[in-house]
């Protein structure tokens, strides 16, 4: 297993539509091996391919609840449904996320309270996840990742205008950016 650069925003792969798995080859295997790796020394709480350079429909996710109990896993070529959002601004103190691929930043945005994400795992079994509150605000912002979305992408005008300075200010937002966990002092 391997730590993988963790490519920021401007990277093409973290801009278009990450293809589908055909199958799961013993490639697929080491590359979400090497995603668990990174994702832990990030730390991050999701891991989608691109954000490590690899254009396939696959994420991972690890989170730990205020109970303290685990939940961990990888999906492959998954689909999600969720609610409506609810109407309204975003709560600040309850409602921010970051990214790994635009390291150091949190802005408040508004998910879906619940979804049902399907999909297989490494064993080709099938997946079924119907979660609620953060686990759900973690599918999201995984699958957006495999569309070619940012969350920065879905910020309402005056943040998003904040994100362009940022990128500008650290050179981000063009091809070629990215950091190693565990090397590069980012904060996500």
């Amino acid at each position: 297993m391997a730590v993988l650069p963790i490519r920021i925003m401007g990277e093409p792969v973290l801009h278009s539509i990450a293809a589908p798995v055909d199958e799961v080859t013993d490639e697929v295997r080491n590359l979400v091996a090497d995603m668990f790796e990174t994702m832990d020394a990030a730390p991050g709480v999701g891991l989608a391919a691109p954000q490590v350079g690899v254009g396939l429909r696959i994420f991972t996710y690890n989170y730990e609840d205020d109970e303290g109990a685990p939940w961990r896993g990888v999906i492959i070529n998954p689909e999600l449904w969720q609610r409506p959002l609810e109407p309204g601004a975003p709560d600040p103190d309850d409602e921010s996320e970051g990214c790994l691929s635009f390291p150091g930043e949190r802005f408040a945005l508004r998910r879906s309270n619940e979804v049902l994400v399907t999909g297989t795992d490494l064993e080709g079994a099938p997946v079924e996840i119907r979660v609620s509150g953060w686990r759900a605000r973690i599918m999201q912002h995984e699958f957006d990742h495999l569309d070619g979305i940012l969350y920065i992408d879905r910020l309402d005008d005056s943040d998003w205008k904040t994100t362009q300075k940022i990128a500008r200010k650290r050179g981000w937002g063009k091809p070629g950016a990215s950091w190693l966990p565990g090397v590069d002092e980012l904060d996500a």
